[in-house]
C-alpha cells in the first residue's frame, strides 16, 4: 500500500485550531461529528491534518464553535491555501520534511520571536556566515547541497522585507557575536549585517551579555511564530543536529513564551544591544 500523503503545515494549523475551538466551548468530537453526519474518526483526521475539510463542513464546525469576525476569516483563509505549495517545494527532496515544516510555518507568520544561543539567527545571516555555519555540521548537512541550503537560507529573508513584512524580534547571546563562524572576517562582516538590518522598522535585535550568568535560555534555542495580529506563539519550532519538531500544545506555548518575556528582561534594550554589536565588529 502506497504511503498517504504527509499533512502539510497549513492543514496541521487548521486542524490545531479546529480542535482548540472545539475544546474552549466545552464540545466533544461527538458533537462535531453529530454536527457533519461523520465519524469520530474523521473528525480526529481533519484536527491531525490527515484529512481536508470541506468548505460547508467548515462552516458548520465555526457555527457550532461560535466563531465569528476576523478570527472566522483567518480558518477560512487557512483552509483554502491548506493544499497550497511553497516556493521551497522547487528544491525537491533538499528541503526534508522537518524544514519544510519550519519554511511553511515562517512564511505564514505575522510574528517571528527567537533566541539563539550559539549562532545568529538564520533570517539575519549573510551568505558567507551561512555556508560556514553549514559546513560546520557534517552530521545534518551533505557537502554537495550546501550551495542549495546556502540559497534557500537567504530566499527565506524575503519574509522580512516583502510588502507585509513578518515582524522580528531576535535575543541572541553574546558568545554568537564573539564566535568567529569562519574566521574573523565573515563575522565581522556578519555583525556589520546585523547593526545594518537592526534599524529595520520590523527587526527589534537584544543581547544577552555574558555578564547576565545564568539565563532562562539554557533551555537551548527555540523559534516562536504567531499567525495573528497578536504576538502570542501558535507554534515553537525546536532544532536538534540531526532532526526538527515544532510544538503547538497550549501549555508548551505558554512556558516558550514565558521564556521569552525572561530572556527580554535580561537583555540590553536594543540601542545598548547594537551598542555591543558595534563595538564587538570593532574588535574582529
Amino acid at each position: 500500500m502506497a504511503d498517504e500523503p504527509r499533512p502539510t503545515v497549513r492543514a496541521r494549523r487548521l486542524g490545531s485550531e479546529l480542535r482548540r475551538l472545539r475544546e474552549a466551548v466545552g464540545k466533544g468530537t461527538d458533537d462535531a461529528a453529530q454536527a457533519l453526519a461523520c465519524s469520530r474518526a474523521k473528525i480526529s483526521r481533519i484536527e491531525t491534518g490527515a484529512s481536508g475539510v470541506r468548505r460547508l463542513d467548515l462552516g458548520i464546525l465555526l457555527d457550532l464553535y461560535g466563531v465569528a469576525g476576523g478570527e472566522r476569516e483567518a480558518l477560512e483563509k487557512l483552509s483554502r491555501e491548506s493544499k497550497k505549495r511553497g516556493w521551497w517545494h522547487d528544491y525537491g527532496d533538499t528541503i526534508p520534511p522537518a524544514y519544510a515544516d519550519f519554511l511553511g510555518l515562517e512564511g505564514d507568520a505575522r510574528y517571528i520571536r527567537t533566541w539563539q544561543s550559539m549562532v545568529v539567527p538564520g533570517l539575519l545571516q549573510t551568505e558567507h556566515y551561512a555556508r560556514a555555519v553549514l559546513e560546520a555540521n557534517p552530521a545534518a548537512v551533505r557537502p554537495e547541497r550546501i550551495d542549495q541550503l546556502v540559497e534557500i537560507r537567504m530566499e527565506r529573508k524575503e519574509v522580512l522585507s516583502r510588502a507585509d513584512p513578518a515582524r522580528f524580534w531576535a535575543i541572541i547571546w553574546e558568545p554568537a557575536l564573539r564566535c568567529p563562524v569562519g574566521g574573523r572576517g565573515i563575522q565581522r562582516a556578519q555583525l556589520e549585517y546585523l547593526a545594518e538590518v537592526a534599524q529595520l522598522p520590523n527587526i527589534t535585535l537584544q543581547v544577552v551579555p555574558m555578564e547576565v550568568g545564568a539565563t532562562a535560555g539554557a533551555c537551548g534555542a527555540f523559534v516562536m511564530f504567531g499567525f495573528t495580529d497578536s504576538p502570542n506563539p501558535g507554534a515553537v519550532f525546536l532544532e536538534t543536529l540531526t532532526s526538527s519538531h515544532y510544538m503547538e500544545q497550549q501549555a508548551e506555548l505558554d512556558g516558550y513564551g514565558l521564556v521569552f518575556e525572561y530572556l527580554r528582561s535580561s537583555a540590553l534594550n536594543p540601542a545598548n544591544s547594537l551598542d555591543m554589536i558595534s563595538a564587538i565588529a570593532t574588535e574582529m
